[in-house]
């Protein structure tokens, strides 16, 4: 296992399209929930303990083994919003092309000819850990991160706020991301006896909501 694979997959320099997505937040922005940095804080925190833990838990049980194709089913039924479903396709399609450059894996490549059009992201996160040789908690750690630090980037752009203050809000979250990938992983070791309903499925219907509002809108900065 090589650790500097961890920073490479979380980089947010990694060509995997997360920089266009804002993970809710300029649906956030526009409906004034999220304005300044204790309210960006807030958001990001709903964020990690909802579709943040559900994404670390599926990553997770994807790099210890489970059926891809049961995950990418877990994380259908946990996404009830068509645009959010869509967008986890397209950034699990373009992760999954970085990724087999980056580790080439037949796993990933089995992948590929499954999910033709895009498997769920953190699914595909979870198999290209496993490509590149990191632990489950390693999995669940980088997507807990992707969760908030998305979001925390975009408002950067969508309210000019200070980038040293979204960088707080990120450290100050940082004790809660440990807790919520230990959560996940957790979980994820039941899916070997129990099946995929050992996962998590906390849900957040304001991004829900936000999402399908979002996709309607002509002019917008980031896909969803």
């Amino acid at each position: 296992m090589s650790r500097a694979a961890l920073l490479v997959l979380a980089d947010g320099r990694f060509p995997a399209g997360g920089h266009a997505h804002s993970g809710g937040a300029e649906a956030a922005v526009k409906a004034g929930r999220v304005t300044d940095a204790p309210t960006l804080e807030r958001f990001c925190r709903g964020r990690l303990h909802t579709s943040g833990l559900v994404a670390a838990a599926l990553a997770a049980a994807a790099v210890l083994g489970a059926d891809p194709g049961e995950l990418d089913a877990a994380a259908d039924a946990r996404t009830p919003s068509p645009a959010l479903r869509a967008a986890a396709r397209r950034l699990g399609r373009q992760l999954l092309r970085a990724a087999r450059a980056t580790w080439p894996s037949a796993e990933l490549d089995a992948l590929a000819r499954r999910f033709p059009k895009g498997a769920h992201q953190p699914v595909v996160l979870g198999l290209a850990a496993r490509a590149a040789g990191l632990t489950p908690e390693d999995a669940a750690h980088c997507a807990v991160y992707e969760s908030v630090s998305g979001p925390a980037t975009a408002t950067v752009r969508l309210l000019s706020l200070d980038p040293f203050d979204a960088t707080g809000v990120l450290a100050r979250l940082a004790p809660e991301l440990d807790r919520v990938a230990d959560t996940a992983v957790e979980a994820a070791r039941r899916v070997a006896d129990e099946g995929v309903d050992a996962l998590p499925a906390a849900s957040a219907p304001l991004l829900e909501v936000g999402a399908e509002w979002h996709a309607g809108w002509p002019v917008r900065l980031f896909a969803s």
